[in-house]
């Protein structure tokens, strides 16, 4: 299989099987790597994988496995039904309810990640986008949408399908009183977006309304390094690394 370590998208050349295994592997680690931040610990949250052969199916970690104990076994296939392919298995319903809508409206999407965060949630009740009041948050530029809907428990298809509406062709959705969810064309970005969010949240949440913020123009030249996929599969690669999980 390819190596971890590089900052690749996806293995080039790969059969059916060895890129499923891939996207098991890495999902397992994006679990890992939330743990390490101590995110999920309530079971507040979901990292979604497409399957590149049923493409309306998805990989999900077990619901009854803590986020730092996930292996690539741990992974689930859900298919378009909201049943894993294992009837013996539970998975986490609002991960069917937010992710399925997603993946079907995004085909260019491969992985979706949301959970509950110190700085993530918080912001989100201010039911505002980010302002460019940071490095990090420049790279959510003209990508993010906030989706204002106080349905926080996110149970039924309708919620779902107007949660993926709202995100539209972005990377960022800001959820009102939930929190930040991040798209992307591999797991390894949606999982770097999402530490890049939750820097972003942070600095949102302690400079509401202070400090002076990045001009437009400003945010546009840095968007042109921060924004691009290969940042956001970095910040997967280092943070990974520097947390002994790589």
């Amino acid at each position: 299989m390819g190596n971890f370590g590089t900052y690749i998208s996806e293995p080039e050349g790969a059969s059916v099987e060895e890129l499923r295994q891939w996207r098991r592997e890495r999902c397992a680690l994006g679990y890992r790597v939330m743990a390490s931040s101590r995110w999920g610990e309530l079971g507040d949250g979901h990292i979604t994988a497409r399957d590149p052969e049923q493409l309306d199916h998805f990989w999900l970690l077990r619901y009854d496995v803590p986020f730092g104990e996930a292996s690539a076994d741990d992974m689930v296939m859900v298919g378009p039904d909201g049943k894993a392919t294992d009837p013996n298995i539970t998975i986490n319903n609002a991960a069917y309810f937010i992710h399925s809508p997603v993946l079907a409206a995004r085909p260019d999407v491969v992985s979706a990640v949301h959970t509950h965060t110190p700085y993530g949630t918080p912001w989100s009740a201010f039911v505002k986008p980010f302002r460019m009041v940071s490095q990090e948050s420049t790279a959510f530029y003209g990508s993010q949408a906030v989706w204002d809907n106080e349905m926080v428990d996110v149970l039924d298809m309708v919620s779902g399908k107007d949660l993926a509406a709202n995100l539209g062709d972005n990377k960022l959705l800001i959820m009102r009183n939930h929190g930040n969810l991040t798209v992307g064309a591999s797991v390894d970005e949606a999982v770097g977006w999402f530490i890049f969010a939750e820097r972003a949240a942070e600095v949102n949440v302690k400079a509401h309304q202070g400090g002076k913020a990045i001009s437009d123009e400003a945010a546009a030249v840095a968007a042109e390094s921060m924004a691009g996929e290969g940042s956001a599969r970095q910040v997967f690669v280092w943070t990974a690394r520097s947390r002994g999980l790589l």
